[in-house]
């Protein structure tokens, strides 16, 4: 695995004055290149072609590098450019969903702003299961297998897909029927089905929480929150219930954008408390723990 003898050794030979802030043309881009600019950085989009059309309408890139796949950012004229740019890269959702994290620990020779060994923890379902639950967190249960569901469940697959092919089932018939129905329809791959995460569905409001985890201010700072608008389940409303029996519908849970909310204050004592015990928990799996901004996803509940 690349450490930070390694890394240490590519930031000798930067140009420390003329550092670039560089990330995958996905997710969360806009935003990170906006932040940059204005705390006077440069900035470089590694784009897969197709898509310049939003880096040149929304032009906070000040270079492009063009990809045929994200996973091309692995190649090494790709990295020699990154590093003659002073390059530091900031992951976010699409390096888990495109690139093997094999590859990022082993043959990523950027450095990258955050912790390497924490994203191994964070795209594993079990794994990141253990973090929260040792760092306190309540979670819902979880299923081994489909013919365990004894209750409403959410069926969610690996990699930052944004909800695609998610969908809820409360037996074993009727996840198998809501499978085969979402294989048919192209939102799962029969592959998909053998890394299935099963998960008890609790009802309540999804909030995001922001958080950054400051190591010059020694803090954990909460910066906002929001919920995800997903296209056919938030939509499904529209239709009276009589249509949505005789139709069948299965709805899926595709994130299409996000929406801010403002939280009620005697709710944010708790928020604040879990973002500290995240923190604190990361610090002992690999530290110095999470530098940087992370996310949790929270269902709040009547009580």
């Amino acid at each position: 695995m690349i450490g930070r003898k390694e890394i240490a050794e590519v930031l000798d030979t930067y140009d420390i004055d003329h550092i670039t802030i560089a990330t995958l043309g996905s997710h969360s881009a806009l935003n990170i290149f906006k932040g940059a600019k204005e705390e006077g950085f440069k900035t470089v989009c590694v784009y897969k072609r197709g898509d310049e059309i939003v880096y040149r309408k929304f032009p906070l890139a000040d270079e492009l590098i063009p990809v045929d796949s994200f996973s091309d950012v692995l190649n090494e004229d790709v990295q020699q450019r990154l590093r003659e740019l002073n390059a530091i890269l900031i992951p976010h959702g699409s390096l888990n969903a495109y690139l093997s994290m094999d590859h990022v620990l082993n043959n990523l020779l950027i450095p990258m702003f955050g912790n390497r060994t924490l994203l191994s923890w964070e795209i594993d379902r079990n794994r990141q299961r253990q973090w929260l639950s040792e760092a306190g967190l309540k979670l819902p249960k979880e299923f081994s297998n489909p013919e365990e569901i004894d209750r409403l469940v959410i069926a969610k697959f690996p990699g930052a897909r944004g909800g695609k092919g998610y969908f809820l089932a409360n037996s074993p018939k009727t996840f198998e029927k809501k499978a085969q129905r979402m294989l048919r329809r192209g939102l799962l791959r029969y592959e998909d089905l053998k890394r299935i995460y099963l998960q008890e569905y609790v009802m309540g409001v999804n909030v995001y929480f922001h958080y950054f985890r400051s190591v010059i201010r020694h803090d954990v700072e909460l910066l906002g929150m929001d919920r995800r608008y997903e296209s056919a389940v938030d939509s499904l409303g529209r239709i009276p219930a009589k249509e949505q029996l005789e139709l069948g519908l299965v709805p899926t849970y595709t994130v299409v954008g996000n929406i801010p909310i403002t939280l009620r204050e005697s709710i944010l004592p708790e928020a604040l408390r879990i973002g500290d015990n995240v923190v604190r928990q990361s610090e002992e799996i690999a530290s110095p723990g999470v530098l940087g901004p992370f996310c949790l996803e929270t269902i709040i509940t009547d009580n």
